[in-house]
């Protein structure tokens, strides 16, 4: 994995040379510690797959991934409205960044990943801009505050969504968090009824929202590598 600024943003890059495939993840400085280990997760699930891997360094999480201003659900930082700024970075510095440094031309394939915040962020990326083939939305906090109007509202731009949530996590005494459950449900069925186009799946993981996040991702990411269209 090295480092490289991109667009005044932290970037770390995995490749073995020329790829058709890109993974894009936003990454907290936690989840900097295990990105070699959820790449070789990805690697062990899609041997024969070969792919480049881009996580970009999020420093204010609720800030740069909420799509809109809400007030705080935990804690007493309320959440940002720098989605947008977020996504203009990825279409506009690192997509054509690798594309020119790596790949054949428009041929290419992104997928966006992320855990959590970052996973209700793929998903709403989803909604605004067909750069992606795919999304894997990992535990995505779809109990974000107006997301469920949102996505009764909106049509996706995709070809796959992997949705995937722990057994434990909609059981909270945060009311607004506890919403996960029910909110997950209702994406997953929405997709199913309205665009039978679009590849999708909702899987249930064991435990709450901390086990295991890098493995969780990678499965995600997996899951949309060998479920492409050939």
């Amino acid at each position: 994995m090295r480092e490289q600024i991109i667009g005044g943003k932290n970037c770390y890059l995995y490749d073995n040379g020329e790829a058709d495939f890109f993974l894009v993840q936003a990454v907290n400085e936690h989840e900097l510690e295990v990105l070699d280990k959820e790449v070789e997760i990805i690697k062990d699930l899609v041997p024969n797959v070969s792919f480049i891997y881009a996580a970009f360094l999020i420093r204010d999480w609720n800030k740069e991934l909420a799509p809109w201003e809400a007030p705080a659900v935990f804690g007493k930082e309320g959440f940002g409205a720098g989605a947008a700024d977020t996504l203009a970075f990825l279409t506009e510095e690192l997509l054509p960044e690798l594309r020119s440094a790596h790949g054949p031309g428009d041929s290419i394939d992104f997928y966006l990943g992320g855990y959590s915040l970052a996973g209700l962020f793929a998903l709403w990326a989803a909604y605004q801009t067909e750069a992606f083939t795919g999304i894997a939305a990992v535990s995505p906090s779809v109990w974000f505050p107006g997301w469920d109007t949102y996505l009764s509202s909106h049509s996706l731009r995709t070809l796959q969504v992997y949705l995937s949530l722990g057994d434990k996590e909609e059981k909270t005494r945060n009311k607004v968090m506890a919403k996960v459950g029910e909110n997950i449900r209702k994406q997953d069925a929405i997709i199913e009824k309205e665009n039978d186009k679009i590849a999708h799946v909702l899987e249930w993981n064991r435990g709450n929202h901390f086990a295991e996040p890098e493995l969780r991702t990678a499965k995600g990411f997996a899951w949309l590598l060998n479920n492409r269209s050939i």
